[in-house]
């Protein structure tokens, strides 16, 4: 069935791609192959396509409403009863709707309730009222009920939203809208998970709607085991824990080269474990010491996670730094075992990790711990020295692209949201054939993915970035200036 579906007027690219996700989660692709998971749309007459209003095919209203409900872009879900270009129009539309879809809703014992909002244009209070009289003809039985009507009816309208200077063309004309609420988004989520007022906190905390966007796409919920190998403060994992706390408790783990990070934060109630006491959410299972290059699980262990969340270091805020250091890796000098009388305090050298190598690790380690049909969400930055031109993203023989988002953050620098789903097993020869994709990726990429010039090419004055992206490394100084450093 055909439902209009409203979005908030942020992070566009994200909004069908959340919708697809929690459809999925919901049972709506139910024996369908995972490859071809896809909703049908279709866009409102003369309306633009970044517009909040879109139609989408649902097989029913309870799927309808599970995705209203936990969604973090959508507005609200709404069974359509009429729609028009004039209020005469939307008049016609509304008393052909089929008579015995609308009788349920207006009996005498029911309750209801008339909103009005618009899109593009600020209604004053009479003007609202204006409306809602308008709406006379409906033959409604019940009392109205504005604090807790048992059904909420939704006029909407759409003007020349244009002249509003919200980015989008103006539209040809007025379209109208009005129909019954089948389900909104909590608004009390991202107020309550907001950064500001987290205990514990570090630069590359990820931002509370993002995390939740995440643990949606990576179809987070009661018994899935999710992991993030770069756990930092533990943002994702807040909001992974969220969706699955509400029925039972949910398992993780999470990986971070620096155990301070993770053992210690800033005191026994400001670390990443106050964060989970903080909202009320269970704790995760184990937060360890690891490095995404040397992973600690045992050899032959395969198939453990649902879905794999992070958001990799790749230079910006926070370098990538792996286990060895730099004599190790060179070799002038031999691996060595910690002595047991200095284990505790021991905290391990480390040498630069570049993205080109963490996000081969990630995908290499994706391939064997996810279980089959398990889901990648990581995102991946994008340095572009011609705009028109398309930009590649690193492939996997076990994955399928399932979701690309684009978020632009500066003149020439864009991150990717890239949502992948596991589709072939993990075998020997399938490590090999990865192994050469990843470094056909690394010779036909720009620099920066290897030689780490991406913040200095993201910084730097305009009139130098395109200079900088070229520069050799040789030409650069010995000393790297941007290094990862603890919380």
């Amino acid at each position: 069935m055909w439902y209009l579906c409203v979005f908030f007027h942020r992070l566009l690219d994200y909004r069908k791609a959340e919708v697809e996700a929690l459809a999925k989660l919901f049972g709506a692709f139910e024996g369908e192959e995972e490859s071809f998971h896809s909703l049908e749309w279709k866009l409102p007459l003369h309306h633009h396509p970044d517009c909040p209003y879109h139609f989408v095919n649902l097989p029913s209203e309870q799927i309808a409403s599970n995705i209203a409900k936990r969604s973090i872009l959508v507005k609200g879900i709404y069974e359509l009863w009429g729609e028009g270009s004039s209020y005469e129009e939307l008049e016609e539309a509304i008393k052909s709707y089929p008579e015995d879809l609308k009788a349920p809703y207006m009996t005498s014992d029911s309750t209801f309730r008339i909103i009005i909002d618009s899109f593009g244009n600020s209604l004053t209070f009479q003007e609202q009222n204006e409306r809602i009289l308008k709406f006379a003809f409906i033959p409604f039985k019940g009392k109205v009920n504005l604090k807790k009507p048992d059904h909420k009816f939704w006029f909407m309208e759409t003007d020349n939203y244009g002249s509003k200077n919200n980015g989008l063309p103006p539209v040809a004309e007025k379209r109208i809208f009005f129909g019954r609420e089948i389900g909104t988004a909590d608004r009390k989520l991202l107020p309550t998970y907001q950064l500001k007022s987290r205990n514990y906190l570090g630069p590359t905390a990820m931002d509370a709607e993002m995390a939740f966007l995440m643990a949606n796409q990576a179809l987070a919920a009661p018994g899935k085991l999710v992991y993030d190998p770069f756990v930092g403060t533990g943002s994702i994992l807040v909001a992974a824990a969220h969706f699955g706390a509400i029925t039972m408790v949910e398992l993780f783990r999470g990986g971070d080269i620096d155990i301070r990070v993770v053992r210690d934060g800033r005191g026994p109630d400001c670390n990443v474990w106050s964060n989970f006491k903080q909202y009320g959410l269970p704790m995760p299972v184990g937060l360890l010491r690891a490095d995404n290059n040397l992973p600690p699980w045992r050899p032959g262990l395969k198939e453990m996670f649902d879905a794999i969340i992070c958001d990799p270091p790749y230079g910006v805020r926070a370098g990538g730094r792996k286990s060895g250091g730099r004599k190790l890796l060179k070799g002038v000098v031999a691996p060595y075992t910690v002595p047991d009388d200095k284990r505790i305090g021991h905290i391990p050298s480390t040498a630069p990790y570049s993205l080109a190598e963490c996000v081969h690790d990630l995908l290499d380690l994706a391939a064997q711990m996810l279980v089959m049909g398990g889901r990648l969400v990581f995102f991946y930055p994008v340095l572009s020295e011609d705009a028109s031109s398309e930009p590649s993203f690193p492939e996997h023989p076990c994955f399928s692209l399932l979701a690309v988002s684009e978020q632009i953050l500066s003149f020439r620098y864009s991150r990717f949201l890239l949502t992948m789903v596991k589709t072939g097993s993990y075998t020997k020869e399938v490590a090999e054939e990865a192994t050469k994709m990843h470094l056909d990726f690394k010779e036909n990429h720009v620099k920066w993915l290897e030689e780490g010039n991406l913040h200095s090419a993201v910084f730097c004055p305009n009139d130098l970035q395109t200079d900088v992206v070229k520069e050799s490394k040789s030409n650069s100084d010995p000393s790297r200036k941007y290094r990862g450093k603890y919380v």
